[in-house]
């Protein structure tokens, strides 16, 4: 699945659902030297590092991110991507996301492991209900989320990842 060296940023991402079929999301914070520019929502994951696989960078980002260690081998297969041009400010070019879904009964979301530029954007988290994140006008990261996090939750995993919309 990797292409590696025709990205900017690669990133690995994991959809986490809970045994209430909630979606784990996290609150970013825009610029976070100016809170009222507004926040955005998204998986947690983040940039693969040199020698991981994309499942060991998904795993190592969730518990960075959340506190919640588990192998990478109990990701499965990646279910979605999304690649596309960015200019966040830190770096420009092509960027491809990678996700993948895990099911958990409950977690406490401890963010104690989020590294120090992390916890600058930081902003909090939620656990959204299906229907609130269908429904929100929210700014939420990758567009189609709710739709293949709806699927998930029916069973209807993708034989292969789906493309979803590139969100900037």
């Amino acid at each position: 699945m990797s292409d590696e060296g025709s990205y900017r940023r690669e990133s690995a991402r994991v959809l986490l659902i809970d045994e209430l079929d909630r979606l784990l999301l996290l609150k970013f914070h825009v610029d976070p030297d100016a809170p009222e520019s507004g926040h955005g929502w998204c998986t947690p994951g983040g940039g693969v590092e040199d020698g991981e696989t994309l499942a060991q960078a998904a795993a190592r980002e969730l518990r960075e991110e959340t506190g919640l260690s588990v192998e990478p081998e109990a990701l499965g297969p990646a279910v979605a991507m999304t690649s596309g041009y960015a200019d966040v400010g830190w770096a420009e070019g092509l960027f491809r996301d990678v996700f993948f879904h895990l099911r958990v009964t409950t977690h406490q979301v401890d963010v104690t492991g989020l590294e120090a530029n992390e916890r600058k954007y930081h902003a909090g988290y939620r656990w959204w209900p299906l229907a609130d994140l269908a429904a929100t006008d929210e700014t939420v990261h990758p567009l189609g989320l709710a739709t293949l996090a709806a699927d998930l939750v029916a069973g209807h995993t993708p034989a292969d990842p789906i493309q979803l919309p590139w969100h900037h």
